[in-house]
């Protein structure tokens, strides 16, 4: 008989998009019913932003997340405000698949990283 497969067992990197999540992107069930599979992620930072919480309405983001209440982030200006969170690795219809998981309290910017790389994320509109 063979073992379960873990989540760590199904990750895969095949994207060339890079989108950094602070949020529930990072869940693995938001992850396979958004992207129909768990994402790898490596840690970063997102400087000169700061977390806030948006109340989500939208039904199937709460049932699916199982939050109504997520994270979302704005730019402060101050390069001492940091968020942390996770770079995905994602396709082009990954991304797409992102912006209609995201509801319209957010918009996709690219930004820079701590770590010198540049990524989509969402934002406050």
């Amino acid at each position: 008989m063979t073992p379960p497969r873990r989540y760590s067992e199904r990750v895969e990197s095949v994207g060339d998009e890079l989108l950094f999540s602070y949020g529930t992107l990072q869940q693995p069930e938001v992850q396979l019913d958004t992207f129909g599979r768990i994402v790898e992620a490596e840690p970063d930072i997102l400087p000169g932003f700061t977390v806030d919480y948006a109340e989500i309405v939208d039904e199937r983001v709460v049932d699916v997340s199982g939050h109504a209440v997520h994270p979302i982030v704005r730019p402060t200006g101050n390069p001492l405000d940091k968020v942390v969170g996770k770079v995905l690795s994602v396709t082009e219809d990954e991304l797409d698949a992102a912006d209609e998981y995201e509801v319209s309290l957010y918009r996709r910017i690219s930004a820079p990283l701590a770590s010198g790389r540049v990524a989509w994320v969402y934002v406050s509109v």
